[in-house]
């Protein structure tokens, strides 16, 4: 095995692709990624606001939208004007206040105020759809309340008429509604997934032994996958501890569990994936297709960890694809941990997902014998056509 690990640190050194590999390229990937999204949440989104009544309240209704971090008011004069630049992206949303809205107000009946915001954008929608309710919404409450008062009714009956009901909203996920803590750690662990996968299964491309055009394994197959298990799994081990440690120590964002328990559940989603590789390897056995197909396979890995889209609402096929995704089962410990505070018993417990790639990697160890079996028989019948031309 000793012989085996110098060999894996030979072929690394003399392949500079896969030596950028484990080095710099995660590190790059890593902080590029979470630059992009190191805002946190977006602010000052353009929103059109068309003042067609012009009056004090519609001038204060716009002020409480500007003083939303999340807006930015743009004022238009003509709703044409305003849709046509929602239509060229220029603004994501369109407020419009009716003529005589004030007056329509006080004197009983009932405007409207037209919003309109695109949702193509799913997350500025939402964001926008929100913030620009509540904020419209409270300087409505507080005229409501004046009119109140002026009617006679005490500070009490008020506050009762206009909130008959109060809400108490607790976040269990992301309470901080910081988007670098809710996104930022599932898009790297997809990357690191991807990153690992493009290692190892070069690695194992490299072991193959190309014969005229076709490429046979080569004897010991499995001494050679223990090594490069053993030599690959602490070298993501180091990129997954560095993300944990840029996102929980130096962002300093919010843990609730302990990082050592997110290193184990790592090694595991390590194991996981290299039985996948193996097995996709085997079936393969040609370099491109095999890098090829892991690809396709593990590249649409966030979308299938249910942080932005519920699990239980995926079409079925999706959910077996998720299945067969480690990094799924990751990052409910990961989601356990940092929000809840799971302990070891608890992430073991999840850790039983993992189970059925003990058959993947049965089904790995048969298709191995099969295709050594037929390698075998294979050159054993050259050499016996070789020997049959020689004499």
């Amino acid at each position: 095995m000793r012989v085996l690990l110098k060999q894996e640190l030979k072929r690394l050194w003399c392949s500079p692709w896969q030596l950028a590999l484990v080095t710099y390229i995660p590190l790059i990937s890593i902080l590029c990624l979470w630059w992009l999204f190191s805002a946190g949440l977006p602010r000052q989104l353009p929103v059109a606001v068309v003042d067609q009544d012009n009056s004090q309240l519609t001038r204060t209704l716009t002020r409480n939208l500007a003083a939303n971090a999340v807006i930015k008011p743009i004022t238009y004069t003509q709703f044409a004007d305003a849709k046509a630049a929602m239509t060229q992206a220029e603004v994501y949303a369109v407020v419009v206040f009716p003529h005589e809205f004030k007056r329509k107000l006080l004197t009983g009946s009932s405007p409207t105020v037209d919003i309109r915001y695109n949702s193509q954008f799913l997350l500025v929608g939402k964001l926008l759809s929100s913030q620009l309710q509540l904020s419209v919404g409270a300087g409505l409450m507080e005229v409501a309340g004046m009119k109140q008062l002026l009617n006679g009714a005490n500070r009490a009956t008020v506050a009762v008429n206009l909130s008959p009901v109060t809400s108490q909203t607790t976040a269990l996920f992301n309470r901080n509604n910081n988007y670098v803590g809710f996104l930022v750690p599932p898009v790297l662990i997809a990357l690191l997934q991807l990153l690992a996968m493009m290692v190892f299964v070069n690695s194992l491309n490299d072991s193959l032994i190309r014969q005229g055009e076709q490429y046979l394994l080569p004897a010991k197959f499995w001494w050679h996958v223990g090594a490069k298990v053993l030599f690959y799994t602490p070298v993501m081990l180091v990129h997954g501890g560095f993300i944990l440690a840029w996102l929980y120590g130096v962002l300093r964002l919010p843990i609730a569990g302990n990082l050592l328990l997110l290193i184990a559940a790592q090694a595991m989603m390590f194991l996981a994936l290299w039985t996948l590789v193996i097995l996709v390897f085997l079936l393969m056995r040609e370099p491109a297709r095999s890098v090829s197909f892991c690809t396709a396979l593990f590249a649409p890995a966030f979308a299938f960890m249910g942080i932005t889209f519920p699990v239980n609402d995926m079409p079925e096929l999706a959910q077996w694809w998720r299945l067969i995704m480690p990094s799924s089962h990751y990052i409910d410990s990961h989601v356990s941990i940092i929000s809840y505070g799971a302990g070891a018993l608890q992430v073991l417990q999840q850790s039983i997902s993992y189970g059925y790639f003990i058959i993947v990697l049965a089904l790995a160890w048969g298709l191995h014998r099969v295709i050594w079996n037929k390698q075998i028989a294979l050159t054993t019948r050259s050499q016996g056509e070789a020997v049959g031309v020689k004499s």
